[in-house]
């Protein structure tokens, strides 16, 4: 594959997908101490970049395949991005994803006219079923990112920062099954002078294993919130790419990947999901390591409600902004009215209380109160810890 591949897909997409803005960040500049652009494609249709290489896929196809519709197995972008793409190429699509799955992601494939079917409990599980629905009906299985029509359409998101900033340096780029890296990369076929860096959260990341090994290899997986990119195994088509083009692979922590979504929404006013901020991360974590004009590219911003919710209290705790703890004091009156005036004093904001009397660990006419409270950083949150500690109070 070379850059004109790539090209020929911009002509596929040209009036289908959007050419989404390329942001200047002012706060990561400064962080950085170099020009720090965000390619936004969580505000592309479907809400990332993974339209793209479907709908080049789809196009693809010759008449009589699309007639025999389109599977894919996802928990939700590439869901999103195979539904969208087949609706607008007149193409019945069948998506399987995980029982349990996000319902705003459910209700918006459907809302692209997919028929969804839930299977096993991991997309691993999907991925299976949909392969067997491909045998079954003929339906033409749409993969994730293994694929030279999926790299090829990921790649124009390359081609539009590239022509939004030429002087490009470094190109931060979320890193999964490879699709988007790959096609990414593929402008260092012409331009040599530009690094493309990929970036994997550290509990997930298949990556540097794999390019140690010199092929694929399945990774056992740890948790981490950036379950966008947390693919066990690279897909051959775009480790090829990948392994002669990509300048290096960073991981991130998860304490990383929350502050960086938290301080996109603070100062860029943008939502992004955990693994469309990967990038962002690598910025916050290694600040002096990318030569600049630097371009990172925020993948996605489909997030379901409540893990936002999960992140934003995990991201403001990673922060010093955010502190759980418990106390023990006297059941007595008076005795937790007089811990909240202290909080108060210290200007700390009490965001819930719960007083527990029933624990076997508590002595004689002694309550455990937790306490949630927000605080103004890091700074704040010890003074306040060592302020509790001398007036006495017990803390767990």
């Amino acid at each position: 594959m070379n850059l004109d591949d790539v090209r020929a897909a911009r002509d596929l997409l040209s009036g289908v997908t959007e050419v989404t803005p390329l942001a200047h960040s002012r706060w990561l500049a400064e962080i950085a101490g170099a020009p720090i652009h965000l390619k936004c494609e969580n505000l592309q249709r479907a809400g990332s970049f993974k339209v793209r290489g479907a709908y080049v896929r789809i196009a693809r196809l010759s008449e009589a395949e699309r007639a025999r519709g389109v599977v894919a197995a996802s928990a939700g972008n590439h869901a999103q991005g195979v539904a969208l793409a087949a609706r607008q190429l007149g193409a019945v699509a069948t998506i399987f994803m995980p029982e349990g799955a996000a319902l705003p992601k459910v209700q918006a494939t459907l809302g692209y006219g997919a028929d969804v079917r839930f299977a096993g409990r991991d997309v691993t599980a999907a991925l299976e079923a949909a392969e067997a629905f491909s045998e079954e009906t003929g339906a033409i299985f749409i993969h994730p990112f293994d694929h030279r029509d999926i790299l090829a359409g990921q790649g124009t998101v390359g081609l539009e920062i590239l022509e939004q900033q030429p002087d490009v340096r470094t190109i931060l780029v979320p890193l999964g099954g490879g699709g988007l890296a790959a096609g990414i990369a593929l402008l260092r076929s012409e331009r040599p002078d530009i690094r493309v860096v990929g970036v994997q959260a550290g509990a997930a990341a298949a990556w540097p294993g794999s390019l140690a090994s010199g092929e694929p290899v399945l990774t056992d997986l740890g948790p981490t919130m950036a379950d966008g990119i947390a693919v066990a195994r690279p897909g051959q088509v775009p480790f090829d790419v990948i392994d002669e083009y990509v300048d290096e692979v960073v991981t991130v922590g998860e304490d990383t990947l929350s502050t960086a979504l938290i301080g996109l929404l603070e100062r860029a006013k943008l939502l992004v999901e955990p693994a469309g901020a990967a990038g962002v991360a690598a910025l916050l974590e290694h600040p002096d390591a990318f030569e600049g004009p630097v371009t990172t590219v925020l993948s996605g911003g489909n997030i379901d409600a409540l893990l936002l919710l999960e992140v934003i209290r995990h991201g403001l705790a990673s922060a010093g902004r955010f502190m759980m703890f418990r106390v023990r004091i006297s059941d007595r009156p008076g005795e937790l009215m007089r811990l909240l005036t202290e909080l108060a004093k210290n200007d700390v904001n009490v965001l819930n209380v719960n007083h527990d009397r029933a624990s076997e660990a508590l002595g004689v006419r002694q309550v455990e109160v937790a306490l949630q409270v927000a605080t103004r950083g890091p700074e704040h949150r010890e003074n306040l810890r060592s302020r509790l500690l001398d007036l006495g109070y017990d803390l767990i």
